[in-house]
C-alpha cells in the first residue's frame, strides 16, 4: 500500500506546518506525493492561490512552490527538500481543500518528470481484490463456481461485497473538490471506481448531464426564479471560521453586559495637542488611546483580562495585555494583536496598529499576529449612525469592548452662561464572560477604564 510521512515546514510565520507524503509502490518512477500543507493550528482546509512553480521546474528546500489561502491569511509554502516538480494535481484556483489532500508530485531525478503526464492519485491506489472479483466475464459463468466455493465454506465466515455502504459517500480528493466546485451533490451517485468509489469522471459526467438541462441556466448568478432575483456568493474559508467561532460563542458563553456613556473631551484635546506637536511623525486616533486606556484598566482589573481554559480546568490571568484589534477586510473580519500594550507607548500603538491593519487587509498577517490575544477591542465609532452595540466575545478571551462613535451631549453645569454646556461623549459596551468575571467585576473593569479615559494624562504616567 502506501506510508505516510509528515514533516514540518521551516517558514518563520508558521508554527504548525506540515506535508503529507505519499510514497507508493507502482509502475511509476519513484516518487512523492505532496499533500495540502497544515499551515497555521487552525487551518483544516485551504485554497491553493498561486503556483510559483511549474512541471519540470527543480524544487530547493525553502523555496516557495505555491501560495495557499488559509482561513485567515494567503501564505507560502515553502518546501523541503531537493527535487523536481512531476505533476500538480489541484490548479490554482482550487478552493475548501481538506489538509493532506494529495495537490502535487515531486521527483528526485529530472528525467522522471514525463512519466507523470498522466498521473492520477486514483489509477495509482491499487485495486482491492474484492472489486477485481467483480470482473469476472460473465457473472452466469462464474455462478456454479461461486456457488460450490461457497458451499464449502464454514457456516461463521463472512460474506464480502466489493459495493460501499449505502450511508457513506466514497469519493476521491480530486472528484470531491470538482463536484463542489460545480455543486453537485455525490449522495447516491454510483462510483465506478474500486468500491464503487467516485472518481473524476463520474462527476465530469454528472457535470456535462446538468449542463444539457433547460433549468441549469436558472441557477446562474443574477437568475430570476419565480420573480425573485438573487446572486449566490461562495462562502470563503475565514466567513466559514468566523461562523463557527461566533456561533461557538453565543451557545457556550454565559455572557453579559455592561454599558456607560464616558466623557472623550479631555481625550479628545489631549489627542489634538499630539497631533499638533508631532511634525507628521505620526496621527494618533481615538482608537490607538483607547487601546491604551484598555491596557491599562486591564492592569487595575486582572479579572478582565483573563481566559477560561476549560482543557485544563483553569482561569488564566494574564500578566501581559495583548489587545486584539477588530480589522475589516474584504473578505471578513481579523483581529491582529497589539501585544504589551500597557508597556507600549501611544506613539508606538499607533504605528503598529497601521502596520497590522493595512497587512490584515492584504491578507499578509502571520498566525502569531492574529492568534491569541488577552482581550478584545472592536471600534464601531467611524460610523456616526452608531451610537451604541454589544460585541461577540472570542474564546478563550473574556473580555471584548464595543466602542461606539463620538456625540455632543448637553450636561448640567452651573457655572455656564446657560446653566449648561455640551460635552462629548462615547458609549462603551463590554461583554464578559461571566464564568470569568462576576458582574462586580466587570462594572469595576468598565469604572476604572471610565476613570483613564476621562483622566487621559494617566495614559502618560
Amino acid at each position: 500500500m502506501f506510508s505516510r510521512t509528515l514533516r514540518p515546514s521551516t517558514r518563520v510565520f508558521s508554527q504548525a506546518t506540515q506535508r503529507l507524503t505519499l510514497r507508493l509502490k507502482s509502475s511509476y518512477p519513484p516518487h512523492t506525493i505532496i499533500g495540502m500543507p497544515a499551515l497555521s493550528p487552525t487551518m483544516t482546509h485551504g485554497n491553493v492561490a498561486v503556483w510559483n512553480k511549474a512541471v519540470g521546474d527543480q524544487l530547493s528546500p525553502g523555496e516557495a512552490i505555491a501560495e495557499i489561502e488559509t482561513d485567515k491569511a494567503q501564505m507560502d509554502f515553502e518546501f523541503q527538500e531537493d527535487g523536481y516538480l512531476a505533476k500538480i494535481l489541484l490548479d490554482a484556483g482550487a478552493k475548501d481543500i481538506p489538509v493532506n489532500t494529495p495537490i502535487a508530485v515531486y521527483v528526485e531525478d529530472k528525467a522522471d518528470v514525463a512519466a507523470f503526464a498522466d498521473f492520477t492519485v486514483e489509477a495509482e491506489a491499487p485495486k482491492p481484490a474484492a472489486a477485481a472479483a467483480t470482473e469476472a466475464p460473465k457473472e452466469t459463468a462464474a455462478a456454479p463456481a461461486a456457488a460450490a466455493a461457497e458451499a464449502s465454506k464454514p457456516a461463521s465466515t463472512p460474506k464480502t461485497s466489493a459495493a460501499a455502504p449505502s450511508d457513506r459517500i466514497i469519493a476521491s480528493p480530486l472528484a470531491k473538490t470538482l463536484a463542489l466546485a460545480n455543486g453537485i451533490a455525490l449522495k447516491g451517485v454510483q462510483g465506478t471506481g474500486p468500491y464503487g468509489r467516485i472518481v473524476k469522471a463520474d462527476v465530469e459526467k454528472l457535470i456535462s448531464a446538468a449542463a444539457a438541462k433547460p433549468a441549469a441556466s436558472a441557477s446562474a448568478s443574477g437568475a430570476s426564479v419565480s420573480g425573485t432575483s438573487y446572486e449566490d456568493i461562495p462562502i470563503t474559508s475565514m466567513r466559514k471560521v468566523i461562523g463557527k467561532r461566533l456561533l461557538e460563542s453565543t451557545q457556550t458563553n454565559p455572557s453579559y453586559i455592561v454599558s456607560s456613556s464616558i466623557s472623550v473631551s479631555k481625550l479628545l484635546k489631549l489627542r489634538q495637542s499630539l497631533n499638533a506637536t508631532a511634525n507628521d511623525r505620526y496621527r494618533l486616533s481615538i482608537n490607538d488611546i483607547l487601546i491604551k486606556a484598555i491596557a491599562v484598566a486591564s492592569k487595575r482589573v486582572p479579572e478582565a483580562n483573563s481566559h477560561w481554559i476549560e482543557a485544563q480546568d483553569v482561569i488564566r490571568k494574564y500578566n501581559n495585555v495583548d489587545v486584539s484589534v477588530a480589522v475589516a477586510t474584504p473578505t471578513g473580519l481579523i483581529t491582529p494583536i497589539v501585544k504589551n500594550a500597557e508597556s507600549k507607548g501611544l506613539f508606538e500603538i499607533s504605528a503598529t496598529v497601521k502596520d497590522l491593519g493595512k497587512r490584515a487587509k492584504e491578507n499578509k498577517l502571520k498566525p502569531e499576529e492574529y492568534q491569541g490575544g488577552t482581550i478584545c477591542i472592536s471600534n464601531l465609532g467611524m460610523n456616526p449612525a452608531v451610537n451604541f452595540f454589544t460585541s461577540i466575545i472570542n474564546p478563550p478571551q473574556a473580555t471584548i469592548l464595543a466602542i461606539g462613535t463620538v456625540n455632543k451631549v448637553a450636561v448640567e453645569d452651573l457655572a455656564a452662561e446657560h446653566g449648561f454646556r455640551f460635552d462629548e461623549q462615547i458609549n462603551i459596551t463590554g461583554t464578559f464572560d461571566h464564568r470569568v468575571i462576576d458582574g462586580a467585576k466587570g462594572g469595576e473593569f468598565i469604572k476604572a477604564l471610565k476613570d483613564v479615559i476621562e483622566n487621559p494624562l494617566e495614559l502618560l504616567l
